[in-house]
């Protein structure tokens, strides 16, 4: 069983979704992800955009250790109504609303995204049968709604091959736990977490 690692609502099991309808982050995996990002100082009261969410674990463990708000967007039913209880545990610990559940497609979503919303921390972890042309479509979409020095993790399996970034977004990390592969991204080269990363992270 999943559960959220750590922050105020850490040890809490998190609700699964039935079946083989999505591909869950592992404990391991979401542990070494967000202990890089715990790294780069980005998550306390970050603006969190969880995409193809599953369960919204991720989502979830980002608004535990802190983040500002949460972003849950999830297109399956069932997968969303996993959503929303996950994110009513949160909630609860927080005594307010800090994650929102979005049953959308995520192209959808980032089409009506208000013009001038900005998030900070970006998690993708999108299904199998969308291709590379379909991510590097979302990744071009999401692009105009990243703050400055926003973080974007790409979760893919290692059989497939690196996103084609848009213009705009540039890798600066990627790292295998077996057989999944993250990869890091952020808009531009300033002093974000690359400059981290050159210094020894």
């Amino acid at each position: 069983m999943s559960r959220i690692i750590a922050g105020a609502a850490g040890g809490t099991p998190l609700a699964s979704v039935p079946g083989s309808l999505t591909r869950p982050t592992t404990d391991r995996v979401k542990e070494a992800l967000f202990s890089r990002l715990d790294a780069f100082e980005i998550i306390a009261e970050a603006r969190v955009l969880d995409l193809y969410a599953g369960s919204g674990s991720l989502g979830v463990e980002s608004a535990s250790r802190g983040a500002g708000t949460v972003d849950l967007v999830e297109f399956d039913g069932k997968a969303s109504e996993v959503c929303q209880r996950n994110a009513d545990l949160v909630n609860t610990v927080a005594g307010h609303k800090v994650v929102s559940v979005h049953r959308s497609k995520v192209e959808s979503f980032l089409e009506r995204a208000a013009e001038g919303t900005r998030w900070d921390l970006v998690f993708l972890d999108p299904p199998y049968p969308l291709d590379e042309v379909g991510l590097a479509a979302v990744l071009a979409k999401l692009l105009p709604h990243l703050a400055e020095g926003a973080v974007v993790v790409v979760e893919r399996s290692t059989r497939t091959p690196e996103p084609d970034w848009p213009d705009g977004l540039e890798r600066f990390a990627e790292k295998k736990y077996g057989e999944t592969r993250l990869w890091f991204a952020e808009p531009g080269v300033d002093e974000g977490p690359e400059a981290m990363l050159a210094d020894g992270e």
